[in-house]
């Protein structure tokens, strides 16, 4: 999984960018982007091999960015996150296409195991 091309999308900057230095720290290649947008432009220019996607944000929300990589990418695996979200967040997000979903805090060791399951999971 060593220079895995990582795409971390939160409107979260200090969160973010603290994850994109772990995930780099353990040989990873992790970009942020902290609104839907930039995320959607980011990945037209240079397509990640997997999409970490915050829920809740402001402008474009999770869902809709969700929606839009499905459509123009649909092999391209996408974990999503929520802090304020519940269940029924991560399986409305589930059904839109995303690998599953996980919790804020975040485990990182957690994120990473599932990172390597939807990699496995799309070939």
């Amino acid at each position: 999984m060593k220079n895995l091309k990582i795409l971390l999308v939160d409107d979260e900057e200090e969160f973010v960018i603290t994850l994109a230095e772990r995930l780099e720290l353990r040989g990873l290649q992790a970009r942020a982007a902290l609104n839907g947008e930039a995320a959607l432009q980011m990945i037209e220019a240079d397509t990640p091999e997997i999409v970490i996607l915050d829920v809740m944000m402001p402008g474009i929300g999770g869902f809709e960015v969700l929606r839009r990589i499905k459509k123009q990418h649909p092999q391209l695996p996408v974990i999503l996150l929520t802090g304020r979200g519940s269940e029924k967040e991560g399986i409305k997000g589930m059904q839109l296409g995303a690998f599953d979903y996980l919790m804020k805090p975040l485990n990182i060791e957690e994120l990473i195991k599932k990172m390597q399951e939807a990699i496995e999971s799309h070939p």
